[in-house]
């Protein structure tokens, strides 16, 4: 009996061990790593470093690789640092075709190595930290490995190119992608970069110095740098540094740390704790963007680095820092209402308007406010030049330098000069410590069996059966057998996205089979629907049928993420073979470009239709979570609900990014995107892309909805003809420019089918703000919140009076 039941127990752990997801040392063809077992881990042989699943956050996790020797685990890689997984039902599998996919627990595909092979693959974690999945065969060669795409940290060893750079995390807790960049730039220099949707800099080496003046030479096409073992690291640009511990052979790591600076930390002592041993700048605050815009950044050993508004100006977010300060006045009152305060040894870097040299004191403030754009100037002193003027459209980069021989002048309102104190330099952040937990259904764990239940199972029930049971059970566990039910499915997808998903046929039955048409675009159509609850809906069928579902359902789950009264809202998606369909409220009045046709918009809706469209789209560009570009801004994507309030519509699937993430540019883009006559200049001549495009498609909208004219040609009467024009913009700006009084511009420009009947106030505020929005120079247009706050100080004149103070006879 004791020998039948050691065979039984034998058999028992043999099975066990069949049903392990992965050994320890490597993963193979047709296994994967569960997100649900913390002991579904890669060891290197050496055992200094571990790859699995890493918890990011409340039910969210990325696929890492850590070091075990320090005394926390320390993260070196991560393959899906912007897009953590469910913490139920997330895998990393190798499959058969030899690709290595991550997948979250509603089965979309996260991240992929996008390999393949038809021989055996291994996953294998060397003593270095590098994860390689190996061919398995007599001639091992590697598909892909860890090395060739660091996050923010460069192991020993681990090399450099001009293909490959550093990303910073966002915070110590958060590993997202952040603001900054180490980098191979065009002339071959190894570089440092802060880099923000709305601006990018460099900051190390110094900016204003040549490369050969900072040590560096342009002179190579190799483009690499590598830390050796020893604690030293070079560059091909003759970049070279070394640890203070160099030549003693120990745990080292290069990181671009999330304040910007780039360190190698060190291993020491007996418990295990990182040091820092090297360090590209000793000077914080000369990191750019450290304290966002408007503000100041000042360091001293005892409290570090702090950061505190200029006067006149306050923090957009008390526990962000890096979000800057915002002014505390109106920056578009009369120029005569402003004065300056002065800041000595106060260095502001960048976004000069220019450089004046011999210039008085009183020369450079007359200067600075006779520009709009002027947001204060650094006067200061050379030897060889007097002194200097230098008038800047943002105060950015700011910090205090008594080694600076000049002052910052911060331009405000005269009113409010006596009343601003000295600078207060904040101690703290003010964090609140939210934490958002997602709404998960988790299973029960499962209670071990004790020996004696064992013992006493095995006695009831025969070798043969229990063996078979477990093999069954193991083989539908490893090929996630296929009749999971549609409900549990439906739960993840809701949790994912945050919307309901739709089968085919559902929405194909809404629409009595796509029957009703209401409106078409560049994306797709739009069907009137009625779903079962007699709700309403507009159902926009994709033309794009290409886009794979994980992707799909990447970008609609962000969707999720943004909420604003301005925006269209979006209930339900389809993903299901090729269809691919979004479901959006019904707006009972159509678009902007319907109402506009149908002499159905007078004044007032038309001057709420453009401060509406400037609030959502001033949400999408600064304040969501994800940075929105819409592409596409004109009247056809603006709806009007009963209300006739203003909402942006197909605006989802246009263009989103992490904040931190890769800047937008020409290249970020597979074709030109938007409508003729709406688009910004930057598509046409191939420049850099940010917000700029959408700034510049509103106002275009804006001067369709005041002179009732299409943007790309149309006529009018001149001195008792017909004369034709080519574009709006230039016509409109002719007539503003040339006309003796305001009024005069207005009625050559304002639509005839307003009767004269509108605000004269309003319609010069809109006109000169659409002008300014459709500058030819992105950099002189403003932003879409500058844009709501130009609009808003308007509106407010006229809260006791909806038709102004002055009105056309």
């Amino acid at each position: 009996m004791d020998l039948w039941l050691l065979s039984w127990v034998l058999s028992f752990l043999l099975v066990l061990s069949l049903c392990s997801s992965a050994e320890l040392s490597s993963l193979r063809k047709g296994s994967f790593l569960s997100v649900e077992k913390p002991d579904d881990v890669l060891i290197s042989p050496n055992g200094v470093f571990s790859a699995g699943f890493f918890s990011v956050g409340i039910n969210a996790f990325c696929f890492a690789v850590w070091i075990n020797e320090s005394k926390d685990r320390t993260v070196v890689w991560m393959a899906n640092r912007d897009e953590p997984v469910n913490g139920i039902g997330s895998k990393l599998s190798l499959l058969k075709t030899g690709e290595l996919i991550l997948t979250d627990g509603v089965r979309r595909t996260q991240w992929t190595t996008g390999t393949a092979s038809h021989s055996g693959v291994d996953l294998l974690l060397r003593n270095n930290g590098n994860l390689v999945l190996v061919t398995s065969g007599s001639e091992k060669k590697d598909l892909w490995q860890s090395f060739d795409s660091p996050t923010n940290t460069l192991l020993p060893e681990q090399v450099l190119t001009k293909d490959r750079f550093l990303i910073s995390s966002r915070s110590s807790t958060n590993y997202s992608s952040g603001y900054y960049r180490l980098y191979f730039d065009n002339d071959n220099v190894l570089r440092l970069l802060y880099n923000i949707p709305a601006t990018t800099s460099v900051y190390w080496p110094d900016p204003w110095l040549m490369p050969w003046e900072a040590g560096r030479s342009t002179y190579n096409n190799s483009r690499v740098a590598v830390l050796n073992a020893l604690g030293c690291f070079a560059s091909s640009d003759d970049f070279k540094c070394f640890s203070a511990d160099f030549g003693v052979k120990i745990l080292r790591r290069l990181m671009l740390d999330p304040d910007g600076n780039l360190r190698i930390y060190s291993l020491v002592g007996t418990n295990k704790t990182w040091v820092i041993s090297w360090q590209a700048i000793s000077q914080p605050c000369k990191i750019h963007g450290i304290c966002g815009g408007h503000s100041m950044c000042s360091y001293d050993h005892v409290k570090g680095r702090r950061c505190s508004c200029l006067p006149g100006y306050r923090f957009r977010n008390v526990a962000d820092w890096t979000r800057g300060c915002e002014p505390d006045f109106n920056v578009n009152s009369e120029l005569d209402t402003f004065d300056f305060k002065r800041l000595p040894h106060v260095e502001s870097f960048g976004f000069d308007k220019g450089g004046f040299s011999k210039a008085t004191l009183e020369e450079c403030k007359k200067t600075c406010l006779n520009m709009s754009s002027c947001r204060g100037f650094a006067f200061k002193f050379g030897m060889s030049s007097g002194h200097q003027c230098y008038p800047k459209t943002r105060l950015f980069n700011g910090y205090i330098s008594p080694s600076f021989s000049g002052d910052l002048y911060v331009k405000m309102p005269k009113s409010e000069l006596n009343s601003v104190k000295e600078i207060n330099i904040d101690t703290r952040l003010k964090c609140s410590g939210e934490l958002v937990v997602l709404d998960r259904t988790y299973l029960p764990a499962r209670v071990n069996w004790s020996l004696r239940f064992l013992l006493w199972f095995a006695s009831s029930v025969a070798v043969f059966e229990i063996t078979c049971v477990l093999l069954v059970r193991c083989f539908l566990f490893r090929t996630e057998r296929a009749s999971e039910s549609e409900a549990v499915k439906q739960g993840y997808a809701y949790a994912a996205t945050g919307f309901r998903r739709y089968t085919y046929d559902q929405l194909k039955k809404a629409t009595r089979g796509f029957s009703e048409e209401i409106g078409r675009g560049g994306g797709g159509v739009v069907y009137k629907g009625v779903l079962p609850d007699n709700q309403i809906v507009a159902i926009k069928r994709l033309n794009d049928a290409n886009q794979g579902e994980g992707e799909f359902l990447a970008e609609v789950g962000t969707i999720g993420r943004l909420n604003h009264m301005n925006l269209i809202e979006m209930w339900g998606y389809c993903a299901e073979g090729k269809h691919r369909l979004l479901v959006y409220e019904f707006m009972e009045h159509g678009s902007v470009a319907d109402r506009l046709a149908s002499n159905s918009l007078n004044w007032e809706k038309r001057f709420s239709i453009a401060v509406g469209t400037a609030k959502g789209l001033a949400y999408l560009h600064e304040e969501c979570l994800e940075w929105v570009l819409h592409c596409d801004i004109k009247p056809q994507n603006i709806l009007l609900d009963s209300d006739y309030q203003p909402k942006v519509a197909d605006f989802g699937l246009s263009k989103l990014l992490n904040r931190g993430g890769t800047s937008m540019n020409g290249s970020s883009f597979s074709r030109i995107r938007g409508t003729r006559g709406y688009m910004a200049p930057e598509w046409v001549y191939n420049l850099p892309i940010n917000s700029k495009v959408d700034v510049y498609s509103y106002g275009i909208v804006v001067l369709e909805m005041v002179t009732g004219k299409s943007p790309i040609g149309f006529h009018s009467l001149d001195g008792g003809g017909v004369t034709e024009h080519g574009r709006l913009v230039p016509w409109v700006r002719e007539k503003v420019n040339g006309a003796a009084t305001r009024e005069s511009w207005m009625e050559e420009t304002v639509d005839p089918l307003l009767a004269d009947d509108y605000n004269v106030d309003r319609m010069e505020c809109l006109v000169r703000v659409a002008l300014k929005c459709v500058e030819e120079d992105k950099d002189s247009r403003p932003t879409m919140s500058q844009v709501v706050q130009m609009l808003l100080q308007n509106e407010g004149k006229f809260l006791h009076d909806p038709l102004g103070a002055v009105k056309k006879p």
